[in-house]
């Protein structure tokens, strides 16, 4: 078992979702930045979608009561196993009795523990993922929780360290024209495609608000409900931009201008409140 000394501001357990229910109105959920979770499960010699602990600006803290073979990725953060640091991304050995302290990241926004054998939980519609707008799966991390090691699936991968490109200062992600985009005026799309955006501080799993030039509609009535996909950008009648991320509702009333290409979703998913944010705009692959 693992003792949970700290939780951290949001610490939940996820791994690649529950893709195909949207049709009963079930999201698919899973981590954020899913290469990151992939990447951390092959550094400890799990499947890629074994569940593995999402931490949202670090501090979490635990103690291994059994010993155990970690590894972080995504936003790099501190890691210190009884106060030694150690380097993300690469495998690393925690003792019996020895205390993981991971830190806040000095980019992005989420970071990724992966253990080795996963963790053992009770699967909901065959996922461990915590889905915070429908409330599926387990429930966050709380200070006095535990978690339940799973066993091994198959050999150490004998990879010392991965290298993986840093996260940018400004975020730039790809995006084609969506469904209604004929909803909004010519220059409107214009602005999408040129202005800068900032994320804020109401951003979560579900999707990323931003601040900047307001986008205008051309058509002013109501649109019915229909389907939504991760990487959506909506606009709400303010006018400003919503990206949808991994939480993101099946269904939505508010007409979406883009879509932004399913690679460059986790970057997203990494945006830290202020920092800048643009859409390079192409056109859709027919």
């Amino acid at each position: 078992m693992i003792e949970v000394l700290r939780a951290g501001p949001l610490t939940t357990l996820q791994d690649l979702g529950r893709p195909g229910l949207a049709h009963l109105g079930v999201g698919r959920s899973g981590a954020v930045d899913r290469p990151s979770l992939r990447l951390a499960n092959r550094l400890v010699g799990n499947p890629e979608g074994a569940p593995a602990l999402e931490t949202t600006f670090g501090g979490l803290v635990l103690r291994f009561t059994e010993a155990a073979t970690v590894a972080v990725t995504g936003a790099p953060a501190p890691l210190c196993v009884d106060g030694r640091a150690h380097a993300g991304c690469t495998p690393v050995t925690v003792r019996a009795g020895q205390v993981l302290e991971l830190g806040m990241p000095t980019r992005g926004v989420r970071t990724y523990l992966a253990l080795r054998g996963g963790v053992a939980c009770e699967l909901v519609l065959g996922s461990a993922a915590t889905d915070l707008l429908s409330r599926l799966g387990p429930a966050p991390l709380r200070d006095g929780d535990t978690v339940e090691l799973g066993r091994p699936a198959g050999p150490m991968p004998g990879v010392d360290h991965a290298a993986v490109a840093p996260l940018p200062d400004e975020v730039v992600l790809r995006a084609v024209p969506g469904p209604r985009a004929d909803w909004f005026t010519d220059d409107s799309l214009t602005r999408l495609g040129r202005a800068a955006y900032e994320v804020t501080a109401a951003s979560d799993r579900i999707g990323l608000r931003l601040e900047g030039p307001a986008l205008t509609r051309g058509r002013t009535h109501e649109l019915p409900s229909e389907g939504i996909v991760e990487g959506a950008v909506q606009v709400p009648p303010d006018g400003r931009p919503v990206i949808f991320l991994a939480d993101h509702p099946v269904t939505g009333g508010y007409p979406v201008v883009a879509v932004v290409h399913p690679e460059d979703v986790p970057l997203a998913a990494q945006a830290r409140p202020g920092q800048p944010l643009r859409f390079a705009l192409q056109r859709p692959l027919l």
